[in-house]
């Protein structure tokens, strides 16, 4: 589809000629192709505008007056038109064109025909649609592939350190790391040993000075002890001797003990 612009390049309009310089250049930015007519050189073109503009577009002498904007036979509008369009961001729609994809004006006609007639099935943004679900689905894929990947290389590693358990670790890391893990080790048990070893010093101090308390206090014990044990076996005695000496002399003892007198006497 081309856009055909008829214009005069001879108009002595000063406003006429800015008017076509205003459309002109819009659809250049826009990078819209079109086709500039001129009437002023060409009849034909001239006669050809007169006759397709619509009657209700016509002014009231009924000589429409350049800039006028068709898309090949169909008429779009005069510069009052477009300038309504540019403003309301729907030039393409005023053209009859598709607005490309992403665009501002794509995305409001997409909300604006989702709210009069819901989602569409057919059309650009059916296609828009599609496009950017491949697009995610490409992505998701993707993310899927690399996630994957990620978990055989995970799997991978966890068979390697299955294996590096089974080997022994001297023959894994070699002789160096033994000593390094036996001198952590080593240095572990030291500092435990130290510990242990001064818990074992405390506690026999402490048991030691119990024992040497409780010896002193039996020796104390015994010491008390034998005085009272000594008077209490004097005390025995002493009432045995006293009971002896009490207990009555019978006559035999007597007459025995009077002849060892008499004998001694003599």
């Amino acid at each position: 589809m081309v856009i055909k612009v008829f214009l005069a390049s001879s108009s002595g309009s000063t406003a006429i000629k800015k008017k076509q310089q205003d459309v002109l250049g819009f659809l250049e930015a826009l990078k819209v192709d079109y086709a500039p007519l001129d009437i002023a050189c060409n009849e034909d073109n001239r006669m050809w505008m007169r006759e397709n503009v619509p009657v209700e577009k016509k002014p009231t002498n009924g000589i429409p007056l350049p800039p006028q904007i068709f898309n090949e036979e169909s008429y779009c509008g005069d510069y009052e038109t477009f300038f309504d369009a540019k403003e309301d961001n729907a030039v393409y729609a005023f053209l009859g064109l598709p607005p490309p994809p992403g665009s501002k004006e794509a995305k409001e006609a997409e909300k604006a025909y989702i709210l009069e007639n819901g989602p569409v099935e057919n059309g650009t943004v059916e296609n828009e649609t599609v496009e950017s679900e491949t697009v995610e689905n490409g992505t998701d894929d993707a993310e899927d592939d690399e996630n994957l990947e990620a978990e055989e290389v995970e799997e991978e590693n966890l068979d390697d350190d299955s294996l590096k358990r089974e080997v022994p670790m001297e023959e894994f890391n070699g002789d160096e790391h033994t000593e390094e893990v036996e001198a952590e080790v080593g240095g572990e048990t030291g500092e435990e040993a130290g510990e242990e070893a001064a818990e074992d010093a405390a506690a026999e101090e402490k048991v030691a000075k119990e024992e040497e308390a409780v010896k002193d206090t039996e020796e104390a014990a015994e010491d008390t002890k034998a005085p009272l044990k000594q008077e209490a076996q004097e005390e025995v005695e002493d009432e045995e001797a006293k009971g002896e000496d009490d207990q009555p002399v019978s006559e035999e003892e007597e007459e025995l003990r009077q002849l060892e007198q008499e004998e001694e006497d003599e």
